[in-house]
């Protein structure tokens, strides 16, 4: 069975088929307009969810095929208790396809265990955010004209921003990628992506706190929003809210073609006279949105029982009745879950749900 958990779930050549399918697509709309017919999507948003919800309702709604499913978990059986496992079980046989956000990490992971039918990772806490990540290569491939050899700044929120940490994953996989990371101490990228993602596969990176130094360097710019919900300590968020802010006179700085990316909502990071700029790409990313889940539904359900198609093969887990994972937005720490770990190449021990360092 073929699911999208993790951006790695993916090989090079995967993607790129769901990039091309999906720029066919933009390119001829009603070639597939009933590829879809009679299969049905179920949305399972746990969370609240405004542009990816109604993304992949209107992308499978244009292939010709029905959605079910619900936008708040408190109106429908998790209400009285019903695990991750057993709702997937359940609507498992009413849909061809899922898609699942959760607030717990790891719980499209715990999903994809159990399910008959494809999952896909629409989102689990701060964790991982894959299709974003198709998203945001679909919009650098159509901005840019190709991803390989881009400089790209991260700015913000790194630290609990899921689309970071799955887009930079993504960009391991291509050629002389420079990596810019623009966050204040609190919210630095996490250790485990820098150990295990950049410095594992080679990804240039630098840090900084300083905007205006790094941007005339940049192709692309992609901001984030500093997540409220993600803070436990309400004082450390007001200290770090309006960190960095996009305006006219920062665009002055940059390149005549960077392409200015936001995964969205924003707050008040990027200024509204923004806007208007050629280079702001980030309207026209929430359409690429809906066209690269009309790709990667296509596909998932082509490769569901294909054996060249199948979910990579890592290591077994770590099991290990000593460990614990201490993250508490980890699905182990919620519903009844084997604790699992994994050892990275350093020797660090990871939970296996949501990579959170174990002490």
């Amino acid at each position: 069975m073929k699911h999208l958990i993790d951006p790695m779930d993916l090989s090079r050549e995967e993607t790129d088929e769901i990039l091309v399918l999906a720029q066919d697509i933009i390119a001829d709309r009603e070639k597939y307009r009933d590829l879809m017919a009679h299969r049905k999507l179920a949305t399972l948003f746990y969370e609240p969810s405004t542009r990816t919800r109604l993304s992949f309702t209107s992308a499978m709604m244009e292939l010709g095929g029905n959605v079910l499913g619900f936008s708040d978990a408190k109106n429908s059986s998790v209400s009285k208790g019903e695990t991750v496992r057993d709702t997937i079980r359940v609507v498992g046989c009413f849909a061809d396809i899922i898609a699942m956000r959760h607030s717990l990490e790891g719980s499209p992971l715990v999903a994809a265990e159990v399910s008959e039918v494809p999952i896909i990772n629409a989102g689990d806490g701060s964790h991982s955010h894959p299709t974003q990540t198709l998203t945001d290569l679909l919009t650098i491939t159509r901005e840019l004209g190709g991803i390989d050899g881009i400089t790209i700044g991260f700015c913000g929120d790194l630290r609990f921003g899921r689309t970071v940490h799955s887009l930079i994953k993504a960009l391991s996989r291509y050629s002389g990628i420079n990596v810019v990371l623009i966050a204040p101490d609190e919210l630095r990228l996490p250790d485990y992506i820098k150990q295990d993602v950049c410095d594992k596969m080679g990804i240039r990176y630098k840090e900084t706190s300083e905007l205006d130094e790094v941007l005339p360097e940049l192709d692309v710019l992609y901001m984030t929003r500093v997540q409220k919900e993600r803070f436990l300590d309400e004082d450390e968020f007001d200290r770090v809210k309006d960190s960095f802010v996009l305006d006219a006179r920062r665009m002055s700085l940059a390149k005549s073609r960077m392409a200015v990316l936001h995964p969205l909502p924003r707050v008040n990071e990027i200024l509204t006279e923004v806007d208007d700029d050629p280079r702001a790409a980030y309207f026209r990313q929430v359409e690429n949105g809906k066209f690269v889940r009309m790709a990667l539904i296509c596909k998932l359900l082509e490769w569901k029982d294909s054996p060249e198609h199948s979910m990579p093969q890592g290591e077994a887990p770590l099991l290990d009745s000593a460990l614990h994972c201490s993250n508490l937005k980890c699905i182990c720490n919620s519903e009844k879950v084997p604790p699992r770990f994994r050892r990275t190449p350093g020797g660090v021990t990871r939970c296996w749900y949501c990579d959170s360092k174990v002490k």
